[in-house]
């Protein structure tokens, strides 16, 4: 983006009112993405964007539901010093032999990291050694369960019940089955229900029935509910998450959890849990001279069933132009994508709609569109970002050859 544009944008913000940002997922995802989230959301603070209707910030609506996270951290569920590893980390952990204890059982629910996880090249060794013992909960056979000791089925949100909280808005839903389970599948809390028995778990929260944990999940006496069960909110509307009867709005009806109540640009308490009191920036240092990045698609949104493209093949790689042209490459030849991590073999798309010095694939595509066992996720790096110590899949580097 030219400087220009830029100011041009700054100008446009400057001037608009109301103006609102969102940030979408995915731009936290890089070593600085802590850091870059709050430059962004520092904006209308610094703007006066904030106090009107359709101002100031839209994100996730985590914490427009009255949830009751602490009521999980009981000290005799989690004894003080209990071993957390990032997930991020799980290859690493996996294939480390100087880890002590060593990570002998894994259980894999919601979740497909042969697909999804960086470094898929070092998680498959660590998933395949010999004595470690996997167990795998799903919907379908995904490339991930396929390193599993034990395959529970799992079921479909069709086939269970439960709350919905919102992606983006301030909606509560309840749902009710409307097909029964499907052969032997049950839903994760079953399961966990029937785990806990045979490990002879008797408090009463392992065997708490599905009303039951929808009621514990959400702070019944909060006013945002309106005096109604979560167990039994309307299965025929949502519920607005509403502060007073009115839309949540900040600044005028709701305000920070900070210390002061206030924005703080300054964070003491980012600078105490990760040293943080400003934004900060690190560079990524790399021998590879393009960066790869891998949104989602519009067909395919997790990886859950990638294997429903898998006769399709891999997504393409798309090029600039002048990156093509300096490789010698043409469009629609295969190439391979390489780092010092692994490799990935795709057609070729030359667009100008992908910067220069950018390459560009869907992730999510399963290992039975690769003719060498390796997807996207193998050339991305297993760095942590700078706030939550998230992954960093935008920060891969890589080089692009004819096959």
């Amino acid at each position: 983006m030219d400087e220009s544009t830029v100011r041009q944008l700054a100008e446009w913000y400057r001037t608009l009112s109301p103006a609102v940002i969102t940030v979408g997922n995915g731009l936290e995802r890089n070593r600085n993405g802590g850091s870059g989230i709050r430059a962004v959301f520092a904006l209308p603070a610094l703007a006066g964007k904030f106090g009107v209707v359709g101002g100031g910030l839209i994100n996730g609506a985590s914490f427009a539901f009255p949830k009751t996270p602490a009521r999980l951290a009981r000290p005799d569920l989690v004894p003080k010093g209990t071993r957390t590893l990032n997930i991020v980390d799980v290859g690493r952990h996996l294939t480390d032999p100087s880890l002590t204890p060593p990570v002998k059982a894994v259980f894999i629910y919601n979740h497909n990291p042969v697909v999804v996880h960086p470094d898929q090249n070092r998680l498959r060794r660590g998933l395949g050694r010999e004595d470690l013992f996997v167990v795998g909960s799903d919907v379908v056979m995904t490339d991930s369960l396929a390193y599993a000791d034990v395959v529970l089925p799992a079921c479909s949100h069709f086939e269970h019940a439960d709350l919905f909280a919102a992606y983006g808005t301030h909606w509560l839903q309840r749902a009710e089955p409307v097909i029964p389970p499907q052969g032997e599948a049950l839903p994760n809390t079953e399961i966990f229900r029937r785990l806990a028995a045979r490990f002879g778990f008797t408090d009463p929260a392992f065997r708490a029935s599905d009303a039951e944990l929808m009621d514990d999940a959400l702070d019944g006496g909060d006013a945002r509910l309106g005096g109604k069960r979560p167990s039994a909110v309307p299965l025929d509307r949502a519920l607005a998450m509403t502060v007073g009867g009115e839309d949540a709005m900040l600044f005028t009806n709701v305000f920070p959890k900070t210390a002061s109540g206030k924005v703080e640009l300054a964070s003491p308490y980012l600078e105490g849990k990760y040293g943080a009191r400003l934004p900060s920036w690190r560079p990524v240092a790399s021998s590879y001279p393009l960066t790869l990045i891998s949104p989602a698609s519009d067909q395919r949104i997790t990886s859950t069933f990638g294997g429903l493209h898998v006769a399709q093949g891999p997504p393409p790689l798309e090029m600039h132009p002048d990156d093509a042209r300096a490789r010698g490459l043409r469009d629609g030849m295969r190439v391979r994508v390489w780092n010092d991590l692994g490799e990935v073999r795709l057609a070729l798309r030359i667009s100008d709609v992908i910067p220069r010095g950018v390459v560009c694939t869907l992730k999510g595509a399963w290992l039975g569109t690769s003719d060498n066992g390796q997807t996207i996720s193998a050339l991305c790096p297993a760095d942590h970002a700078d706030i939550s110590e998230g992954a960093c899949y935008n920060d891969a580097r890589v080089d692009v050859a004819a096959l």
